[in-house]
């Protein structure tokens, strides 16, 4: 998924306004995870960057195996998020780090309030930052993000994969799987699962 769609879909209860005196009772600025948009998809080296200037920061990939022609398997970090690099700093640092060449902004939380300036800057809030992580790290299957969830009779379409333009309705699964179930209305009644990223809702 790109980083705008998140942008778009950004809501308080997921990411936290952040102003722009924030710091400790003790004058010591907090630090927090902001998410950097970098340009030009250099996800990868804008964060070597970073790392370099000794900023704590991620890339969000995960290790994908792909097939060549000839049958040599590679391995591969696959970008999750692309134009995305998540910087664990704090918001004077921040500032510094929005000037570099190629940071084109800071995700920014479209379900606040205005305020002086423009929106208030994202943070992303520790605990899902390492499930995050854990996941990218342990999971057997393709890590995808969805900007929603789907619940019981919404109506979806195939965006991806052999079965890409299959409309059907969802239903939910009773043994407690994370897998969407999708009826699918050609030739009767059939049902299959499908993966949230690969479908979108019909509106």
């Amino acid at each position: 998924m790109d980083v705008n769609s998140i942008n778009n879909k950004a809501e308080s209860h997921t990411v936290t306004p952040v102003s722009s005196d924030v710091g400790s009772a003790v004058g010591v600025d907090r630090r927090y995870w902001y998410v950097a948009v970098v340009k030009n998809n250099t996800e990868k080296s804008s964060a070597q960057k970073l790392a370099k200037e000794g900023y704590d920061c991620f890339v969000a990939t995960q290790k994908d195996v792909r097939v060549w022609r000839t049958g040599r398997r590679v391995s591969v970090d696959r970008v999750v998020i692309t134009s995305a690099v998540f910087i664990y700093c704090t918001e004077r640092e921040r500032r510094i780090v929005v000037n570099r060449p190629y940071i084109s902004r800071f995700l920014t939380n479209k379900a606040a309030a205005s305020t002086v300036g423009g929106r208030p800057v994202a943070t992303i809030p520790e605990v899902q930052i390492k499930n995050l992580r854990f996941m990218l790290g342990h999971s057997d299957t393709p890590v995808g993000l969805v900007d929603r969830t789907y619940g019981r009779g919404d109506r979806v379409r195939v965006i991806r994969g052999s079965l890409c333009g299959l409309e059907g309705d969802v239903l939910v699964s009773n043994d407690g799987q994370s897998e969407l179930l999708v009826s699918l209305d050609i030739l009767g009644y059939a049902k299959c699962s499908i993966d949230p990223v690969d479908v979108e809702p019909i509106r």
